[in-house]
């Protein structure tokens, strides 16, 4: 006989790696977690919407019980499976509408800059066109990326109109992967004029930005917009790729109120309502200035740990809350850390892996220093040219996440956990780019 106390929540490609940290959230023993399809079920290959959504319902009206909640905290398509599955099972949900247009890349940015001016110049690259050329008043260097994208995939920083026209060639290939069954979502909605004949399989080009990355997360509770926490972005040395997300910020306090501003209208604007977000900005030391990168229409779920370690309680707390009808609100430096660290263990160049470590091999160096999980993302006899989902410079092999006392105490951590996993390859000559160069940035961020 099922528990009337006991909440059910479907999680839109529940994994292994987050479900401590959704148990982990206050009140979590009154809710039972249910898995609503597989990572690969949702992002492998071309993805069908259609299919997707015949899938769920099938095993959402197969189940005997309440469907309290239904949640999710990855990219397309799962975000917008969750305000469609929301609406046709009557659970709390953002709409469909205020998904896509953060999403959309060019109609983000088309919201974004009628309520604010922190962004960079911006416009379509015509795909179609027999010789395209850079949109009028954007200039280089430039960032050409899809309208959307996963992980930065099919993303290029260009400097001159030769790299533009190798980055257009490989967008023009791999475009229709994501862009075709986005086509099937913007068919759901009624579009606005701005919006007429631009599509989903669309190429942005925006002027590149510089300075410290900073990403926002917050939610939207009966019209009102919270941010719980900013986090800096540090990259690796000379490179567009993340070496590890930083919590907390140590911007000046002054930058993290505009940040707080610039993002509450950009969210008002957009209509986001009863769901998280994380919003990326870039800002620069010498100008003072902010510049929104995108907006992404769910938490991360790669800062789980990190609000767990500082805060106390992860960031998946704020989802479920507001899919239950809940209070969202955070607690504030209650964990057992002042910072906090996610790691992106990466290679730049391509070879075969030959050795992972055992789980064994990682629950001991798991053991050995406290405040450290590690998630390693490659499989042994994997190639990684052909992992899928990598961004356009490097693949990543694993995840190393930290808490500590300081930034020192967080690299050592993260030093020791590299050295432990002894990950080796095939087919990266010695002295190439192919090591962790992160050790060049030693206190850095």
């Amino acid at each position: 006989m099922p528990d009337k106390n006991t909440k059910n929540v479907f999680v839109i490609g529940l994994d292994e790696a987050n479900l401590p940290t959704l148990r982990a959230v206050p009140g979590a023993a009154a809710v039972r977690f249910h898995p609503l399809l597989s990572i690969d079920e949702l992002q492998g290959g071309e993805v069908s919407v259609q299919e997707i959504i015949t899938k769920a319902q099938g095993v959402l009206d197969a189940f005997d019980g309440s469907i309290d909640a239904i949640v999710g905290y990855w990219d397309f398509p799962v975000s917008t499976l969750v305000p469609i599955l929301s609406e046709r099972y009557g659970t709390r949900s953002t709409s469909l509408e205020s998904v896509v247009k953060c999403e959309h890349k060019y109609w983000s940015r088309l919201e974004q800059q009628k309520v604010t001016d922190r962004h960079p110049r911006f416009g379509r690259v015509d795909l179609e066109a027999d010789d395209p050329r850079p949109p009028e008043g954007v200039r280089f260097p430039m960032w050409l990326k899809p309208a959307l994208s996963y992980s930065s995939e099919l993303a290029f920083g260009v400097k001159d109109m030769d790299e533009f026209r190798a980055a257009v060639a490989q967008i023009r290939e791999g475009i229709s992967r994501i862009g075709r069954p986005f086509e099937y979502i913007l068919g759901q909605l009624d579009l606005p004029p701005e919006m007429d004949g631009v599509g989903a399989q669309v190429c942005l080009a925006e002027e590149a930005m510089s300075g410290l990355q900073v990403a926002v997360e917050g939610y939207v509770h009966k019209g009102e917009v919270t941010v719980y926490g900013v986090l800096d972005s540090i990259n690796y040395p000379d490179t567009a790729c993340f070496l590890r997300h930083q919590y907390p910020s140590t911007l000046p306090p002054q930058v993290i109120q505009e940040l707080h501003d610039v993002t509450e209208r950009v969210m008002r604007q957009i209509g986001f309502d009863s769901a998280t977000f994380s919003v990326e900005y870039f800002y620069d030391p010498q100008t003072q200035k902010v510049a929104l990168l995108e907006i992404n229409p769910r938490h991360s779920q790669s800062h789980a740990e990190l609000f767990q370690y500082v805060d106390g309680v992860p960031n998946h707390h704020c989802m479920l809350s507001l899919a239950l009808g809940d209070d969202p609100s955070m607690p504030r430096r209650e964990g057992p850390y002042a910072m906090a660290a996610k790691w992106y263990h990466r290679w730049f160049t391509d070879g075969v892996v030959r050795h992972v470590p055992s789980p064994e091999d990682l629950a001991r160096i798991e053991r050995e220093t406290d405040g450290v999980r590690v998630d390693v993302v490659v499989e042994e006899g994997q190639r990684l040219a052909e992992l899928s989902q990598q961004d356009s410079y490097s693949y990543e092999l694993a995840h190393v996440f930290t808490g500590g006392s300081d930034e020192g105490d967080l690299r050592r951590k993260y030093d020791h956990c590299v050295a432990a996993l002894g990950l080796t390859f095939d087919g990266s000559p010695p002295g190439e780019r192919g090591q962790d160069p992160s050790a060049d940035r030693e206190g850095s961020g």
